[in-house]
């Protein structure tokens, strides 16, 4: 990071969204935390906090997110002119707050105008450890007022932080859906994705943190871990069916190694081919032996001996009616084809999520569509036509077997159903009030929960299908 952005730490603080998660208690009484939360626990982040960032440990601990949020940003926005970086650990993440920002922007104004916390901020340590910080400040909250009073939000993160650098969080796998809007909001900041990681270890760095969202690759550790690889073919799965063991992190579910077709071996790290997928395996010194993470990824080089990887899709992530097999990059490609045809009209894709309707034969794609206007305040009508167009082509852009079991009519029209603005902020809560966690929640790409397919059927206001077979 130095090399491309010089000595960070001198040059302020970072802005770095986090959220700590309460410790659970295993059925054999071992304590559990997610690997955030024990870095955020550990001397070593607490004695260098306040030099390197804007957010006091009372407000990364504090267990209502809402609360958490706004001291956060609240902090951020006083410190401003001290601000070199902004993010979180994921795109999600930062996007939400900036929607958060939208909506509590004039209640924030008043709180730095008048030096008071509002006071629906009950939680103890935020309260104390804001007013420390806070003061009457009227001539800052007009500033941020006309800087946020424009028509539209574009580089809002660079007007208000001014002296920031870049944005840094997740921006590959599902976390490529937030790309658009992040470049939207930075105004021309890089977007960095800096680390491989997972509750299971660390796995790899990104040596070229300037490389566009789609580019990225991570370059593996050998001192982390033991890691074997699967090779993969496109469409076929290597994961059993049984799951043998749950990991910490909310949305990793993971195996012992096993293959339904027993011929395939496992290569190791040096003996990987660029251009090949791989389903990773990790043996750790904390116990893991031959453990499926259940992360795709593809070979793309070698930095000296090390090999480095793109990220791909989580294994077992698919829409699937009949014998069609959706993956997670099938869908990210379709979605993002047909968006385009949207892009002309002053619309930014905000979130998608999709489930498969099997309530009538033949069953069908659904996919969830949020989008806000670039300028304005979404009064903007939606083209059906266009939304038609958008179900075509999403079609279009899906794998030869989809398309096979479509003219057979085994497979009825995808529909895109467009939601309310805020719809997947309210999807979000509902995770995390089943026990997510808020830095680390991941939209999903499929439903498979009725409360949060009820979450989004609620809040639908247009319902669009395909109009043709695809080609």
């Amino acid at each position: 990071m130095k090399k491309y952005f010089g000595e960070l730490e001198q040059a302020g603080k970072s802005l770095e969204l986090m959220f700590a998660k309460p410790e659970i208690e295993t059925p054999s009484g071992l304590k559990a935390r997610s690997v955030s939360t024990s870095e955020f626990m550990e001397n070593s982040f607490r004695n260098t906090l306040s030099k390197l960032y804007t957010s006091p440990i009372e407000t990364i601990f504090c267990l209502d997110t809402n609360q958490s949020l706004y001291c956060q940003l609240l902090l951020g926005l006083i410190r401003r002119d001290e601000v070199v970086t902004f993010g979180s650990l994921f795109a999600s993440t930062v996007v939400r707050a900036i929607k958060f920002l939208e909506d509590h922007l004039k209640e924030l104004c008043y709180n730095i105008k008048t030096g008071q916390l509002s006071n629906w901020i009950t939680d103890s340590g935020c309260r104390n450890a804001v007013s420390l910080i806070m003061k009457p400040h009227p001539e800052l909250a007009d500033s941020i007022e006309n800087i946020c009073s424009c028509k539209s939000w574009e580089g809002i993160i660079k007007k208000l932080w001014p002296k920031a650098k870049f944005i840094r969080c997740i921006t590959t796998g599902v976390m490529s859906q937030y790309t658009e809007q992040l470049d939207f909001y930075g105004g021309g900041l890089p977007l960095v994705s800096r680390f491989y990681v997972s509750s299971e270890c660390i796995f790899g760095i990104n040596l070229e943190p300037l490389s566009k969202p789609s580019d990225v690759s991570y370059t593996l550790l050998p001192n982390m871990a033991y890691f074997e690889f699967l090779p993969v073919k496109k469409g076929c799965q290597t994961m059993s069916p049984e799951v043998q063991f749950n990991g910490l992190s909310d949305h990793h579910e993971s195996t012992e190694m096993k293959t339904k077709n027993q011929d395939i071996e496992p290569v190791d790290l040096v003996n990987v081919k660029p251009g090949q997928r791989y389903e990773l395996v990790v043996t750790t010194s904390a116990g893991l032996y031959r453990y499926k993470v259940g992360d795709i990824l593809m070979a793309t080089g070698f930095y000296n001996n090390t090999p480095q990887f793109q990220f791909v899709e989580r294994q077992n992530v698919i829409l699937s009616i009949d014998a069609d097999k959706t993956s997670e990059a099938d869908l990210l490609k379709a979605v993002t084809e047909a968006k385009s045809l949207i892009d002309p009209l002053g619309f930014i894709l905000t979130g998608y999520t999709s489930y498969g309707d099997t309530s009538l034969a033949p069953g069908h794609y659904v996919i969830f569509w949020e989008l806000k206007e670039k300028e304005g305040n979404n009064n903007k009508e939606l083209d059906p036509k266009k939304m038609v167009e958008c179900c075509y082509k999403m079609e279009e852009s899906l794998n030869y077997i989809y398309k096979v079991y479509r003219k057979q009519n085994a497979i009825s029209a995808l529909e895109i159903r467009v939601v309310k603005p805020g719809t997947f902020d309210a999807l979000m809560d509902y995770y995390v009030s089943k026990g997510a966690s808020m830095s680390q929640y991941k939209t999903p790409s499929c439903i498979k929960s009725k409360e949060a397919l009820k979450i989004l059927d609620s809040r639908v206001i247009g319902k669009f299908f395909s109009p043709k077979t695809p080609a």
